[in-house]
């Protein structure tokens, strides 16, 4: 796979301490989804074990990859994955370039809609429209079998839920509307909750699990962030947050570029927002905890003061924040454009970006603070783009 930066070769990162949880946040994204595959081959040089992987539509699928093998195999199984499903349009490079590409990308993507994706769907037949009122068929254009039996082979199901790799993969509950995380440290799961996290109707059809059905968790919220941050925990944690849509972007020139643009702001993961609301949930417990600190005993066992002392202890955070960034040639139809070329270039992207973010100087001497949010976005185009946080309550808030 070509770069059209060169990857660093220098061994000056940031290493891995016992101390802290290593978190892998995968973003739903469709064909897009390779990046998160070469942003993993990048940082399991550093990150030989994570601590959690949590994934969304193909971001479930990918975490299902790396914590349902070994890690010596992780990055082999996603390789075989996005080998095989982008196997049915393979182009030569010397026809691959503009303006032609534009086309090709398109022609890539009308066939994955009339002939499914090997591997991964296929279309029905007869064709929804005409089947049974009520059956599955009559609810999908496509069948996901293919999938099952993709996870299925590639994907050691007792692994995960015997591991010390915890998997939490989101959905949402058909009937009710209801957002729904399925957490290996909390139930047994297999390819129904892969499948269902990446359920996108009306291509695909809802999955059942005990009872209920479930569909793309991305039509609530396409990245799995404010789960993580969420959860309770007692050591510093570092969450590379790997997304495949851009919430900023340039005014839309034609109806195409509307279509692309509306897609990149209701699949985007608001990063800052859910960040912030972290760091003022840090700076109430830090502040809860130094007025009960200053209240008399006789007030020690009120109600109210044991609520408050309940909030959960502080702990510091770094968000590193790695966002795929389309070619001037991909269109509305980049997340379900699965040719062979368009998955090398997502990969090469996601290594690229992964490797220069580990060698980022801003990375590389962040200090490890005791608390607070800190959030780093290093492979914007442009310096000015970069994020970074820092806030201690005892010392701004206090």
């Amino acid at each position: 796979m070509s770069s059209s930066r060169p990857i660093p070769s220098a061994p000056a990162v940031r290493l891995h301490r016992p101390d802290e949880d290593c978190i892998l946040v995968l973003q739903g994204g469709g064909a897009l989804g390779a990046y998160q595959a070469g942003v993993f081959e990048s940082l399991a040089g550093v990150y030989s074990e994570p601590t959690w992987v949590a994934g969304i539509s193909i971001g479930a699928i990918n975490a299902a990859l790396i914590a349902g093998n070994p890690p010596e195999r992780r990055v082999e199984r996603l390789r075989e994955f996005w080998d095989l499903v982008s196997s049915a349009v393979t182009t030569p490079s010397h026809l691959a370039l503009p303006p032609v590409r534009e086309r090709i990308n398109e022609f890539s993507a009308s066939q994955a809609m009339l002939f499914g994706v090997p591997g991964f769907f296929s279309p029905r037949w007869p064709p929804a429209p005409v089947q049974p009122a009520g059956s599955v068929g009559s609810i999908s254009w496509y069948d996901t079998a293919p999938l099952k039996a993709t996870l299925e082979r590639l994907v050691d199901f007792d692994r995960i839920n015997a591991g010390p790799l915890r998997l939490s993969i989101g959905a949402v509950n058909v009937r009710n509307g209801n957002f729904e995380y399925f957490d290996s440290t909390k139930q047994a799961i297999d390819a129904r909750h892969i499948m269902a996290s990446g359920a996108l109707p009306p291509g695909f059809p809802p999955v059942e699990i005990d009872g209920e059905h479930y569909w793309d968790g991305g039509l609530v919220s396409n990245t799995p962030l404010q789960y993580v941050l969420d959860q309770p925990g007692q050591r510093r944690r570092v969450v590379f947050q790997v997304d495949l849509f851009p919430a900023t972007g340039a005014l839309p020139r034609t109806l195409a570029e509307v279509t692309e643009r509306e897609k990149d702001i209701r699949f985007s993961s608001r990063t800052r927002l859910n960040t912030t609301n972290e760091l003022d949930r840090q700076v109430i417990a830090q502040a809860a905890r130094r007025l009960i600190d200053k209240l008399p005993p006789a007030l020690r066992d009120d109600p109210d003061v044991r609520a408050l002392a309940q909030l959960r202890p502080e702990y510091a955070v770094d968000v590193v924040h790695l966002i795929y960034r389309s070619k001037h040639y991909e269109s509305q139809s980049k997340d379900y454009e699965f040719s062979r070329l368009s998955m090398r270039e997502h990969w090469d992207a996601g290594r690229t970006d992964m490797a220069h973010t580990l060698h980022d100087p801003r990375w590389i001497a962040h200090r490890r603070a005791d608390g607070g949010v800190h959030v780093f976005d290093l492979t914007a185009e442009s310096r000015s783009t970069s994020i970074a946080h820092h806030l201690t309550a005892q010392g701004n808030r206090s």
